[in-house]
């Protein structure tokens, strides 16, 4: 499949890996200029720079769930590539906290950590760059949610709640700002084959995990990155509002 962003803006979060890294190279190969930002794994941060064909690429270290932070970014970074074309809002936390045994310390402060970085870090960055598309005359953002919003998630359940909180909220964003030819995707996926997951699907466990999808395996970064690129992409733009599964049949919803 083959894509065309020569010269557009392209801001990843979460991009210095995982399913960030497999973005920030299929749209610098699509041409366009790519800034990722990473949390604090500068060495992986530069390695995916180094990967990426064309110039103008850079990366950022930032914590989203700063609020003054993200202002702080955005406006340096919309300084520097004079705009933004494509957001891809993919940065987030997995922390378990099961209900029968995190004492109240403890589900409190993992509560507060996967909102305020899932949900709310998410909708600031979506702020400035929604914004800042609208000036624009139009842009794209792609937010990356999971099927455990809908299917639950017993161990982390505010990962969750995150992901639905994020699904209603770039539903509501989509209506705010189509009039303003900026359009808000959704790509929910299952588990992905990532340097993050690799422990759990190497163990015992792993083999059950991938026969939840009948394909018998798991998602790969280059195919997320793909379905990503897709609906950033000119001509999606009447989709925007959707929520797209990327699970292998792992998990249907009506």
């Amino acid at each position: 499949m083959t894509f065309d962003f020569t010269n557009k803006r392209v801001l990843i979060t979460g991009g210095s890996r995982g399913i960030g890294r497999a973005c920030a190279q299929l749209f610098a190969a699509a041409g366009a200029q790519v800034a990722i930002t990473y949390l604090s794994n500068q060495q992986a941060a530069d390695e995916t720079i180094a990967l990426l064909p064309g110039t103008g690429h850079s990366a950022w270290q930032l914590q989203i769930q700063d609020a003054g932070a993200v202002e702080t970014f955005m406006k340096a970074f919309i300084a520097k590539y004079n705009g933004i074309d494509v957001l891809v809002n993919n940065a987030g936390v997995f922390l378990e906290h099961k209900i029968m045994d995190a004492d109240y310390t403890h589900w409190l402060a993992m509560w507060k950590q996967t909102i305020d970085v899932n949900l709310v870090g998410a909708a600031n960055l979506c702020y400035f760059a929604g914004r800042q598309m609208a000036e624009q005359g139009g842009g794209k953002i792609v937010n990356i949610s999971s099927r455990g919003a809908f299917r639950g998630e017993p161990d982390c359940p505010a990962y969750g709640a995150s992901k639905a909180g994020l699904n209603s909220m770039s539903q509501s964003l989509a209506i705010a700002l189509a009039p303003k030819g900026v359009s808000i995707h959704v790509i929910a996926p299952g588990f992905t084959e990532t340097d993050m997951t690799a422990d759990i699907l190497n163990s015992p466990a792993g083999q059950a995990i991938k026969n939840q999808s009948p394909f018998g395996r798991v998602a790969n970064t280059q195919e997320v990155a793909t379905l990503v690129a897709i609906y950033a992409s000119p001509g999606m733009e009447f989709s925007s509002g959707g929520i797209i599964d990327i699970n292998g049949a792992s998990y249907l919803r009506s």
